[in-house]
C-alpha cells in the first residue's frame, strides 16, 4: 500500500497582475513625464474591477498594459512587470480583449458580419472552427438583443445597440481578460443604464475578468466587484476596496447607508486628487 502524501499544491497564478508599474514619456524639453507611479495590482479571479481616477491620471495607460496593447516607439512599461496566467504580457494577448468608448465597428460590415469578424483572423481561425463561430455568433446577437438587428449596418443603429455590437464582438470570443475604457461614457443616462445592467447579466454566464475605466462613482459603486481609486499624475493606487452585494443592484440598494459611505470615500478621494470638473456621479 502506497503511503498518502500531504504535499502542498502550487497557488494558482493570478489572471493578471501588475507590479511595480512606473510608466514615464520623454519630452521635448528632455525631462521625462512621470505617469504611474510604482503601481501594483492583482486580479485573481472572474470579477468586475472599476477603476476610476482624475481625467489624464493614466487610468487608460495602465488598462491598455494590462492587455499587451503598447504604443508605437514608446517603451511600456517603463520598468515593472505585467502577467497574465503567470506570464509576462509583453504585447497583445489573444485571451485579453478591449472594448472602447467609440466602439469601432466597421461601418461596410452588417452587425452579424462585425460580430463575426474576428474569426477571420488566423489565431481565431485555429481555436474556433468556422460552424463554431457561426454558432456563438448567433447565440450572443440573442444575448445581447440584436438577433432582429443581424443584416443592418452600423449607421442603422442607436448608439446603445453599436456598443452592444462591440460588446458581443468582444465577449463572442469568450476572453479570460476583457478590457473596458469608458465604454458607456458617451451614451445618454437611460441607455448607459440599460447597457450596465446589460453587463452585469452577461457577466454572470460569460465569467472572465473586466477591468472597467470610468469616470462615473455611481457606476463604478453598481458594476463593481471591486473599486480601485488613482490620484492624479504621477497616479498611484489611494484606495482599492470589495464590494460583496450580488447582482442585480437596485436604486433602493445604492440609496442605503453603506453604499453611500462608500460613496462618500470615493468622491473624498477623487475630489483631493483634483477631479472635481471630472467627476460623474449618475444618481
Amino acid at each position: 500500500m502506497s503511503a498518502e502524501t500531504n504535499a502542498p499544491t502550487a497557488a494558482a497564478k493570478p489572471l493578471v497582475s501588475a507590479t511595480n508599474i512606473v510608466q514615464e514619456y520623454a519630452q521635448p524639453d528632455g525631462k521625462a513625464l512621470r505617469v504611474l507611479d510604482d503601481v501594483s495590482l492583482t486580479f485573481e479571479q472572474p470579477s468586475i474591477n472599476m477603476l476610476l481616477g482624475p481625467s489624464g491620471c493614466g487610468k487608460s495607460t495602465l488598462l491598455r498594459m494590462l492587455g499587451g496593447v503598447r504604443p508605437w516607439n514608446v517603451a511600456t512599461p517603463t520598468s515593472g512587470r505585467v502577467e497574465i496566467e503567470g506570464q509576462a504580457c509583453n504585447g497583445p494577448h489573444a485571451d485579453a480583449v478591449m472594448v472602447f468608448q467609440h466602439y469601432s465597428n466597421r461601418p461596410d460590415l452588417t452587425v452579424w458580419q462585425n460580430v463575426m469578424y474576428p474569426f477571420r483572423f488566423q489565431e481565431w481561425k485555429r481555436r474556433v472552427s468556422e460552424k463554431e463561430a457561426e454558432q456563438r455568433v448567433n447565440q450572443m446577437l440573442g444575448e445581447v438583443g440584436l438577433a432582429d438587428k443581424k443584416a443592418l449596418f452600423p449607421a442603422q443603429l442607436s448608439g446603445g445597440q453599436n456598443q452592444r455590437v462591440a460588446l458581443a464582438r468582444a465577449l463572442v470570443l469568450r476572453p479570460k481578460v476583457l478590457l473596458m475604457d469608458e465604454p458607456f461614457g458617451a451614451l445618454d443616462a437611460q441607455t448607459r443604464s440599460h447597457m450596465q445592467l446589460l453587463l452585469a447579466k452577461l457577466h454572470e454566464v460569460h465569467r472572465c475578468l473586466v477591468v472597467f475605466v470610468t469616470h462615473d462613482v455611481t457606476e463604478a459603486l453598481l458594476l463593481g466587484d471591486r473599486v480601485i481609486v488613482l490620484s492624479t499624475q504621477p497616479a498611484k493606487v489611494i484606495d482599492d476596496f470589495r464590494i460583496d452585494a450580488r447582482q442585480p443592484r437596485s436604486a433602493d440598494w445604492l440609496n442605503g447607508v453603506e453604499v453611500r459611505e462608500m460613496h462618500e470615500r470615493v468622491v473624498g478621494h477623487l475630489r483631493a486628487a483634483g477631479a472635481h470638473g471630472n467627476m460623474r456621479v449618475s444618481v
